[in-house]
This record gives structure tokens, C-alpha cells and sequence, in this order.
């Protein structure tokens, strides 16, 4: 990986949460800190418990050293140190790669501490290793995942999840629904909700005028009815309506080519109308290369696009290239996010 020096004090503070201990995310925390340029890019602040950090160091051999912190001031932000804000919600090392109510505590106290940091400005922007969600209803936490937590804490805007990977910028309309679901959730005013802020997120990031495309549901866009209605009925005049509104939007683009278009430049972001239409576009792409922002919140949150993975957790074959793509991301963009909060949609 080669990336351009910055200097150090204009480098931004970003939180890192090691997620479940009982997952992979405490591994990939620790690989991604053992790049060093990472360091040339940002000042790393991991949120966690040094019992964990240790055990993982210990589990992986890594030659890296820790540095207690109370507050992001107090950090070296150097080559084989990790900075560290201890927590304190373990005492003892956890059993890998099982569900538990401990586990689920923990990982919610290590996000809750970096959220606290971000809001108050210490901290420039997050991002997050993998959560459990059964290990969260296991602790009866009262939410789902990072997206239910962040948007009850610290939501601006209606929060949108956009997932980069090179050029490719995709945002979802919907999120974790029943396939048989997905047509009658698509209406005409999710659409037009949805589309202004998919270009206020991408001014937010430093897109100028931000041209969308919203990809077709059925196959050729359903070719005038022929396979299906909704493009008639709700897309096209969603699309319609966004356009006479101001919004440089086009399609329904079919979803067979309408990636491929936004990667080769033709548009800015695509909106996607359900979960896998987006993410298989993405993953197919770069699948650790793939990074997922959080949008509409008081401060960016990028993570990586896989789960705690249980059933590899503890053996040291974790990749990490998903979780170095988060943390460079939210050194690129977190400042701008937080410098453009105040634009209008």
C-alpha cells in the first residue's frame, strides 16, 4: 500500500472499536495497525479492553507494543504502538468465535466510549470491526446492530448506508427485507426522499453535482411491462419527479449495466433498490476493498462489509485488507464530512 505523507498535525483522529471480542474484529484492529503507513494518513485510537489487545497480540505474534491513553491528547500515533483508550468491560480473555452475552456487553461499551468521543469533537470520525447480533440480544441490548445504535445516538439526517469501492458509489433504499418483500416496499415518495439526500451525502463528501442513477428492479427494466410493472408505475415517475425537482438523476437504469456505468465515471452513485442488488455488484468488484459509510450522523462511521466470523475467529487467518480500507477511508473523508454537515440537501 503506498499513500502520500501528511503531516502530522493535520493528520484526523480516528476512533477504532474492536466490535465482538469473540470475533475476528479484534484481529483485523491489530493487522490493520501494523501497517505502517497507515500512520502517514490519520492517528488511530482504539476503543477495546488491553486484556483483549493482549491475547490478540499474543494470538498473532505481532511485534507491536500498547499505550494506554484516557484521552485521544495523550496518544503516540507511531509505528508498532497501538494507542488505546482501555475501556474496562473485561477482566479476562473471552472463549473465540461463540455467542455470548459478554461478548455482546463488551462490544457495545467499546462503541458506546467512541461515540461519546466523537460526539464531543475528540475524536474526528470511527471505524468499526464487525458486531454480533446475537450476542447483542444475548446481553439485551435494546439495538440490532451499529446502524440502530448510531442512528438513535447520533443521527443528523435520515442516516444512509454507501458503500465505496474504487469508483463505485452505492447507496440502498432498503435494507434487510424479504425478497418477496422488495416490490411493495418500492413507492414513489421513498424514492423522492431518498434521492436528495444520496447527492447531499456525496456533496458531503467532496462530489460537487452529483450525478445519480436509480437501477431498474426488473430484468431490461422490465422492457414496458413485459416482466414487470414497477418501472412503469413507481420508478419512472419517481425519476421523473426527482428530475423536475433539480436532481440530476436518471434511469431506471438496468441493473445489469448501471454499476458497471457509475465505475466507468457516467454517473456519481447509483441507487440501489434492495440489499443485494447492491451488494453483489460491490463485493463482486473488491470484496475487501469494499467499505461501508454511514451517512446522515453528527460524524462519519465507515466499517467493513462482513460479520464477526465466528467460525475463523482465534486462528490468526483473518484478512484485514477490508478493515484497512475502513479506517484509510474515514481518514479521507471524515474531515470533509464533518466540514460539510451544515449543507442543505
Amino acid at each position: 500500500m503506498t499513500v502520500e505523507n501528511t503531516s502530522s498535525a493535520h493528520r484526523p483522529c480516528i476512533g477504532l472499536t474492536i466490535g465482538d471480542p469473540a470475533g475476528i474484529g479484534p484481529e483485523i484492529v491489530v493487522r490493520a495497525l501494523c501497517e505502517p503507513d497507515l500512520y502517514q494518513q490519520l492517528h488511530p485510537l482504539v476503543y477495546a479492553d488491553r486484556v483483549i489487545l493482549e491475547q490478540t497480540i499474543e494470538q498473532l505474534g505481532c511485534p507491536i507494543s500498547l499505550n494506554a491513553v484516557s484521552t485521544a491528547a495523550g496518544g503516540r500515533y507511531e509505528n508498532g504502538v497501538i494507542d488505546y483508550v482501555d475501556v474496562g468491560s473485561l477482566s479476562h480473555p473471552v472463549c473465540m468465535g461463540r455467542v455470548s452475552a459478554e461478548g455482546g456487553k463488551a462490544g457495545m461499551a467499546y462503541l458506546e466510549c467512541a461515540v461519546n468521543a466523537a460526539l464531543s469533537g475528540e475524536i474526528t470520525g470511527l471505524a468499526t470491526a464487525p458486531l454480533n447480533k446475537e450476542s447483542l440480544q444475548a446481553a439485551n441490548i435494546p439495538y440490532i446492530d451499529h446502524t440502530a445504535y448510531l442512528q438513535a445516538r447520533a443521527a443528523r439526517r435520515q442516516p444512509m448506508t454507501l458503500f465505496m469501492v474504487r469508483a463505485l458509489r452505492i447507496f440502498f433504499l432498503t435494507r434487510h427485507i424479504s425478497f418477496r418483500q422488495i416490490p411493495d416496499a418500492l413507492d414513489q415518495k421513498s424514492i423522492l426522499s431518498a434521492l436528495p439526500l444520496c447527492e447531499l451525502y456525496l456533496r458531503q463528501l467532496g462530489v460537487d453535482a452529483p450525478r445519480l442513477a436509480v437501477a431498474a428492479l426488473n430484468p431490461h427494466g422490465g422492457e414496458d411491462g413485459l416482466f414487470g410493472r414497477e418501472e412503469i408505475e413507481v420508478l419512472i415517475p419517481a425519476v421523473e419527479r426527482a428530475r423536475a425537482s433539480g436532481c440530476n438523476v436518471h434511469g431506471p437504469v438496468p441493473a445489469d449495466s448501471v454499476f458497471h456505468q457509475c465505475l466507468a465515471g457516467k454517473y456519481d452513485g447509483v441507487l440501489s433498490l434492495y440489499h443485494d442488488q447492491g451488494h453483489i455488484a460491490a463485493k463482486t468488484l473488491d470484496f475487501h476493498g469494499t467499505v461501508s459509510l454511514s451517512m446522515g450522523l453528527e460524524f462519519l462511521r465507515t466499517s467493513v462489509d462482513h460479520g464477526t466470523a465466528f467460525d475463523i475467529a482465534g486462528q490468526g487467518v483473518a484478512d484485514a485488507r477490508g478493515m484497512v480500507a475502513a479506517v484509510m477511508a474515514a481518514a479521507r473523508y471524515a474531515a470533509m464530512v464533518r466540514h460539510n454537515l451544515d449543507l442543505e440537501p
